[in-house]
């Protein structure tokens, strides 16, 4: 392999590392002006967008253990998407972006934490809620049996006093 090809398998590959997962999009039909609004928007969410060529992912991807991803993801223009801390989060960038211009850019395939997804999963991955809804949701599961037995210790208090308010009335 030539230096130059190594030189570019490795930056591909240090990207890789960096994040648990990546999503292969096709930009071929998206402006430049577009990828600069999509990065930006990436960039929020402290992810990055790159564009790589086809050779130089497979490589980069089967020296990161990536291997098992389809054919089909590697045809055509192909730009990365890497980083951040909330990967359902920047899928849900992708697809808003596709969505808003006109489904030019679509999501090819991907993997998160070495396992390959489909477009259909990443896609899936897009609708979960955001990562403080799913905080939120779990904290609320953990906090509803302290307060339904505060409510089963409170009813008993609470019938004497209604008991007693009832006799007091009565007088």
């Amino acid at each position: 392999m030539k230096a130059e090809k190594r030189f570019l398998v490795r930056e591909v590959y240090d990207h890789l590392e960096k994040s648990d997962y990546v999503y292969l999009a096709d930009f071929s039909r998206v402006t430049v002006a577009a990828i600069s609004a999509l990065r930006k928007n990436l960039r929020g969410s402290g992810a990055e967008c790159h564009v790589v060529k086809n050779s130089i992912l497979k490589l980069a991807l089967a020296e990161n253990g990536c291997e098992d991803l389809d054919d089909k993801c590697f045809e055509g223009h192909t730009a990365i998407i890497i980083g951040g801390e909330n990967p359902a989060g920047v899928a849900k960038i992708l697809f808003k972006f596709s969505k808003d211009n006109e489904e030019k850019m679509g999501v090819k395939g991907g993997a998160l934490s070495k396992h390959s997804l489909a477009a259909s999963e990443i896609k899936a991955l897009s609708e979960l809620p955001s990562l403080e809804v799913l905080r939120a949701q779990v904290l609320a599961l953990f906090n509803t049996p302290a307060q339904q037995l505060v409510r089963v210790l409170n009813a008993v208090p609470q019938g004497m006093v209604n008991v007693l308010q009832a006799k007091a009335e009565k007088i």
